[in-house]
């Protein structure tokens, strides 16, 4: 009788996952791909040099920035309950400080990650034990009470900036308290560090430009999926109107879009920064394509941060 070992339990269970469910994301098949692919078969590169870099305040932050979502476990994969539980056991310590480090390697100098214990922890980890430089900016966690209070806990563990998480700004317009978001804004401006509004809706970033709320930048959902977004182009011609830096965010659908399209849509519309998550293995690529793309030229209506 034949014995099996871990690959091949691994490989037979993710493969009847891939069978059980013929729609999943772009992101899973590649996470799936890489996971069963033998250790002997990864190529080492060399880092990409030469990622361009924009103006975020007082601060330069590169184009490409680190997202959180696959560290935090936050999948987005539907009805794929395991899978956010798998993301968290492929992400521990030692594969987080890897993550941040290959970042960094490449370019990359913002990460931008909830302020909970689990980012805090690891971030200061990377600094201590790694010697790594990487700036933060924070999103606040709903979870930890008061987003003002959570920015403190935020900047005193080096974040130069916080944004107001996005379905907490979407609740807030929606609720017809858009003034809250204003009085929240203000609050982080007043812990020190740059303060911004996150939004999945373009009425939530409508509904702050009209109260006249004036945070220092915006984070704002694209992409062509309309993936906990809105209509690609009517996001883009808004923003053309915005001069605040805008990160862009779930640029590829939360995986649903190939990173050559993602990105290219993402900046055509106007997006100063795009914040992407990515596993260690996709961080080199994605920055030689972010690099390249910005070197050939991008076509824009709006004006860069």
């Amino acid at each position: 009788m034949r014995k099996f070992g871990r690959r091949d339990l691994l490989k037979n269970s993710l493969g009847a996952s891939a069978a059980l469910v013929g729609g999943i994301s772009y992101e899973h098949k590649a996470l799936m791909a890489h996971m069963m692919a033998p250790a002997q078969e990864a190529q080492v590169k060399e880092p990409v040099k030469g990622l361009q870099r924009g103006k975020f305040g007082k601060y330069e932050v590169s184009r490409l920035i680190i997202g959180g979502d696959p560290v935090s476990g936050i999948a987005h994969a539907g009805e794929l309950v395991y899978q956010a539980d798998f993301m968290k056991q492929y992400f521990n310590t030692s594969k987080i400080l890897e993550t941040l480090t290959v970042a960094e390697q490449n370019g990359i100098n913002t990460l931008l990650m909830r302020a909970d214990d689990r980012i805090i922890s690891h971030y200061n980890l990377h600094k201590k034990e790694r010697g790594g430089k990487l700036q933060w900016i924070a999103t606040s966690a709903p979870e930890q009470g008061s987003p003002v209070e959570n920015s403190k806990r935020a900047r005193d563990n080096g974040a130069i900036a916080v944004y107001l998480h996005g379905g907490v700004a979407d609740g807030l317009v929606k609720a017809g308290k858009v003034d809250e978001i204003g009085e929240i804004v203000e609050g982080f401006k007043k812990v020190g560090i740059m303060a911004g509004i996150g939004a999945h809706m373009l009425d939530t970033a409508r509904a702050c430009v009209q109260a006249r709320i004036d945070p220092d930048f915006y984070m704002v959902t694209i992409n062509r999926v309309n993936y906990y977004c809105s209509e690609a182009a009517e996001v883009g011609i808004f923003m053309r109107s915005i001069k605040k830096p805008w990160i862009a965010f779930k640029v590829l659908g939360a995986g649903r879009v190939k990173p050559a399209e993602g990105f290219r849509l993402a900046f055509e519309h106007g997006g100063d920064f795009l914040a992407v998550g990515m596993f260690d293995w996709q961080i080199r690529d994605d920055v030689a394509l972010v690099q390249e793309m910005l070197e050939k030229g991008i076509h824009r209506d709006r004006d860069w941060a």
